[in-house]
Parts: C-alpha cells; structure tokens; sequence
C-alpha cells in the first residue's frame, strides 16, 4: 500500500523530472551557481518561501513558518556541478563543455525543491522548516562558507540533515550510519627547491625532482608506520608538477596531495608527519620543502539519534526492509562543517542502482536516477512532518 505523502507527489513527479534535467542541461561550478540559485529562488518565493540570499555568494535558504511551533528543521542540498566533460550521451546532456553535474547535485538540488513545494502546499506541519541550498560542495569548503556567513546564527535549526545519491547501492535503499561516516579532507601542496642545472652535470644541481621522488615514497610510511592498523588513513600524492625538458634538472617541483582520515586525532598525526618528513627529506638532500595547507574538511560525523528519526520515518514511508546499514568510507563532504557546528543531525545514501552498467559518481558517463527524484522527496517531506508535528 502506498504512503499518502508518497500518493501526493506523484502528481508532481514530471515536472521535477523535466526540473532536473534542465539544471543537468546548465551546470554551474562551484560559487558560479547563478542560474542555479536564481531559479531555485524564484520557485521558493513563488510556493510562499521566505527567501534569503548571498550567503556564501550563491547559496539560497528558503523559510517556512507554518502554525505556532517552536521546532525548527534545517535541510540542506548541493548546488554545484563538476569541471569535467560529460559523455553519457543523454537528450539532457550538458551544454556546456567541460562542466557536468557528474555527482548527481542536479538531483539533490530538485529532490529538496520537489519536497519544498509539497510542503508549502500541503502545509501539514507546525513550526520552522529551512531549506539550505549550498553552493561549492565539490570545492569541500562551500558548507564551510555558509557556516562562517552566519548560517545557523540567522536560520537556527534544531537538527540538520543532509542526502546523497549513492550508485552500487540498490535503488531506493536508504543508507545510515552511525558515527564517523565519511573522512577528513585535507589538500596540500609541498613545493621543492633545489639547484637547477643540465641534465648532463648533475653532480653541480640540487635535483628538486629526485627529491619529490624521495619524498613521495618516505610519505608511504606514515600509513603503514605511524598509524595503527585499527584507523583508516590515506595519503595520495596525486600531482607532481617538474618540468617539460628531458636535458634540464629542475629548481622547483610542485607536489599536490588529498589526505583523508575517519578521526580527528589520526587526521592531526598524519598531517604533522607530513609535514617532518618533507621538511627532512628536502634537507637530507640540500633542498628544501615548503608546505601550504590549501583546504580541508572535517571528519563527517551522524548523530545516532538523528538517525534513528530518519530510521523510523523511512522504515514508515517504504518499509522496514528498504533501511540498510552501512559502512564508512573514504569519500569526503562539506556537510561535515554543519554537523560540527550543529551535530544534531545526519548524513545518509539513497541507492541509485546498483546494476552493473550503471556508472558512478565522478564518471564522465554518470547521470542522476530520477526514479528516486520521488523517494527522496518523500523522505524530507516525511522527515518535516514527523519531527514538525
């Protein structure tokens, strides 16, 4: 038998189908979503939203009182698409060349409108609801933005909850977890100066590339050596920027690396050894290191009873079974720096499919599985009136 609030949207279904695409059609990166919020403003301030813009640059909240309760919700969406090309092949493809909503934001950006305007119609709540659309997610600092601009100081929200659309997982699944769900994030660039010099004499250069070798490999032994088996950690070096000529050894060589952890003690271990070994490697061979921390997020923590509410409601919405518990993985999300500033709140997966031709996120073949446009809105709209009552 079918949920009354999941009967209620059907009627709306094709429209936030045909929403969707056209927001893959026009993807914006990240802090240049201004088609992007413009219209998810419009549509809020025409279902009856009250509409705040800018923080952030691009991000939009929209509020809706409803009768005289004094809870308040905060639901949040990503924006932002990916500087990548597009090769799905789809009627919707992008149109514009080297950006793709190859993370399936375009989705997430609907599935919370598709609610909002179910909410703002029915109105079978009592109290606050904000939606949160955020710009830069892919950045993994814009969540950190919109917290700085004042986002909790002038849309207070009691609880905070967050989605992603998860391919591999079976379609429609709901996945939670408790604790540290996704890790840490941090970016860093280590730069190596040397003595440059022709290849044919090395013996009067300080080769910054034989160093960043050197470094490259010493770095594999923070994982294997300094942190205990029992702890997830990853350090990638990604990048190694050294020149263009085969007859010429190099001054400065540009390393780039992702470090990702699930605790904040690991995360701060490793980023201090990090920086030890560069520095001593560098000067073991007379160069030196220098070390800029670019960005990084926090570990992405779900509060268990916040799970628990989004347990019951889906289990009410789609049954008990449809519920899946999950493991933590190695991906990062900016929607950690709102549970760190309002940790009432979680994270969860809606599976978008697990069969085997179906790509992943960050695929230039991905595309979002509008099939579960419609669970997810159920979902915040089930959420908004269980914990608005």
């Amino acid at each position: 038998m079918t949920h009354p609030i999941v009967e209620a949207l059907q009627g709306t279904e094709e429209q936030f189908i045909e929403l969707r695409r056209h927001f893959h059609q026009h993807p914006e990166i990240g802090f240049e979503e201004h088609q992007t919020s413009e219209q998810v403003a419009r549509l809020l301030t025409q279902w009856g939203y009250e509409v705040h813009r800018g923080l952030a640059g691009t991000g939009v909240v929209g509020t809706l009182k409803v009768g005289n309760g004094s809870k308040r919700l905060g639901i949040r969406a990503d924006m932002d698409a990916l500087p990548m090309q597009e090769s799905s092949g789809k009627e919707w493809a992008s149109k514009t060349d080297g950006k793709f909503h190859g993370c399936g934001h375009d989705g997430h950006t609907t599935t919370l409108l598709y609610a909002a305007e179910y909410l703002a119609r029915t109105r079978n709540f009592s109290g606050t609801l904000h939606v949160i659309f955020q710009p830069a997610e892919e950045l993994l600092y814009g969540g950190r933005v919109m917290v700085e601009d004042g986002l909790f100081d002038k849309f207070p929200c009691d609880h905070i909850f967050g989605l992603h659309n998860m391919p591999s997982q079976k379609i429609g699944k709901i996945g939670l977890h408790d604790g540290a769900m996704m890790a840490s994030s941090d970016t860093l660039h280590i730069e190596v100066t040397g003595k440059g010099g022709h290849g044919a004499v090395p013996e009067h250069t300080v080769d910054a590339t034989l160093v960043a070798c050197h470094i490259t490999v010493a770095l594999q032994s923070i994982v294997s050596r300094n942190i205990t088996p029992f702890e997830p950690a990853v350090v990638t070096v990604g990048s190694i920027q050294a020149g263009h000529a085969p007859n010429i050894i190099n001054e400065k060589v540009l390393m780039k690396l992702t470090v990702r952890t699930l605790s904040e003690k690991v995360r701060q271990t490793v980023l201090q050894r990090i920086h030890d070994i560069a520095i001593a490697q560098a000067e073991s061979f007379n160069a030196t290191a220098t070390l800029t921390h670019v960005n990084g997020s926090p570990v992405l923590k779900n509060d268990a009873a916040a799970n628990e509410m989004v347990r019951s409601v889906a289990g009410d919405l789609f049954g008990k079974d449809e519920v899946v518990t999950i493991g933590s993985f190695m991906g990062s999300e900016d929607f950690a720096f709102m549970l760190e500033k309002n940790p009432n709140g979680c994270y969860f997966t809606i599976g978008a499919g697990d069969e085997p031709d179906r790509c992943m996120v960050h695929n230039p073949g991905y595309d979002f599985n509008d099939k579960i446009l419609i669970t997810g809105a159920a979902l915040w709209s089930g959420l908004t009136e269980h914990y608005l009552r």
